[in-house]
């Protein structure tokens, strides 16, 4: 396939290599010092920019006929402008919050203990997510995947915030530090003991991966999907 990568920082550098390696040619470049650029002979796009310039990455691909995988997170605001011109373009897109095999079958672990847990009310859910200082948004946009699917399962709660929970809120803690790629932890807290639930990406290997088997599932499909469809996760 012939493979362009808007963004090409860390995560654009480390999908090339893996692109590369499975025999793909990367045809288009796009990094913060381009100020335009044409989808000429690409067969996919894979999108890790940043979050002011990916609801115009997307746009422009959906716009040439041509799929579009988003990492970006921050955007999100738009998503739904974004289903809609797919839909309308017959187009084909995927985002994903985190492109990680193990974390989208962290996902599901999430969701199912939240399930199990729903109902406790003598447990507190709360989460904590750790990244790398260069990271522009908090909470990440796994933890805020992770929140939603626990607001889905359980009753007693309906919103995440960073400061001042309420009873009803998942307070998520967000903390940058050097070279941390991703970790995320979900407590499960009570007087007299706490269940915890944690995933810790050792490098940025899993996400381009990810990125790259999702750039192989779409060509040829057309509809906005999920990694879910991606790995068959039902």
């Amino acid at each position: 396939m012939n493979i362009a990568l808007l963004g090409y920082g860390k995560m654009g550098k480390a999908i090339e290599k893996i692109a590369v390696d499975r025999e793909h040619e990367i045809t288009l470049k796009v990094d913060s010092k381009t100020t335009s650029f044409e989808l000429d002979n690409v067969d996919v796009a894979i999108d890790f920019s940043i979050p002011t310039t990916a609801l115009d990455n997307i746009t422009q691909c959906i716009n040439n006929n041509v799929p579009v995988i988003s990492g970006t997170t921050g955007w999100l605001q738009d998503y739904d402008k974004v289903v809609a011109l797919c839909k309308e373009k017959d187009g084909a897109f995927i985002y994903g919050s985190n492109f990680s095999i193990g974390v989208n079958i962290f996902f599901e672990l999430n969701a199912h203990l939240a399930k199990l847990m729903n109902g406790l009310s003598s447990y507190n859910v709360s989460m904590e997510e750790i990244h790398h200082t260069q990271k522009l948004d908090a909470p990440s946009g796994t933890a805020i995947s992770l929140a939603e699917g626990i607001i889905k399962n359980y009753d007693s709660k309906n919103n995440w915030t960073l400061e001042n929970p309420a009873d009803t809120d998942i307070e998520i803690t967000a903390k940058r530090i050097e070279d941390v790629p991703g970790t995320h932890i979900i407590n499960y807290t009570s007087e007299i003991d706490t269940i915890t639930i944690s995933h810790e990406a050792h490098n940025r290997q899993g996400f381009a991966l990810g990125a790259v088997l999702a750039s192989e599932w779409i060509v040829g499909k057309t509809g906005v999907f999920t990694m879910k469809d991606v790995l068959n996760i039902k």
